[in-house]
């Protein structure tokens, strides 16, 4: 089953880090991605640009409102997230406390939903 682990932390923390924690930083998410490719786990993951490059879009009486920067404004922001295949929750849970994110933020563990889809033709 595929779950989504998405990474929360405040975006402000990388700047105020000296660059040997920075560089610590680095190798512990490329060991934990590591990790995960090796186990077969890893389906995909991705670093997320700061907030103040967001967009959000809503519908309001139909139209489309758009608008600049983030959803919410709260203390962590959505930094990143990894997509894996594992057996169960449990497996997900155990995987999201491994993450470096972890430690310095919080981490989100939601199932994926995968509704049947039909594809259209040519694609």
């Amino acid at each position: 089953m595929e779950y989504l682990l998405m990474i929360y932390s405040e975006e402000n923390r990388w700047s105020q880090m000296t660059d040997s924690e920075r560089q610590q930083g680095v190798a512990a998410y490329h060991a934990y991605t590591e990790s995960l490719q090796k186990a077969g786990a890893l389906v995909g993951a991705n670093r997320l640009q700061n907030t103040n490059t967001a967009t959000t879009v809503r519908l309001v009486d139909g139209k489309p409102q758009v608008l600049d920067g983030p959803y919410s404004d709260s203390k962590e922001q959505l930094a990143g997230y990894y997509l894996i295949d594992v057996p169960n929750l449990d497996a997900a849970m155990a995987w999201a406390s491994r993450c470096p994110g972890a430690a310095h933020g919080i981490m989100e563990v939601r199932p994926v939903w995968t509704a049947p889809y039909d594809a259209p033709s040519g694609a």
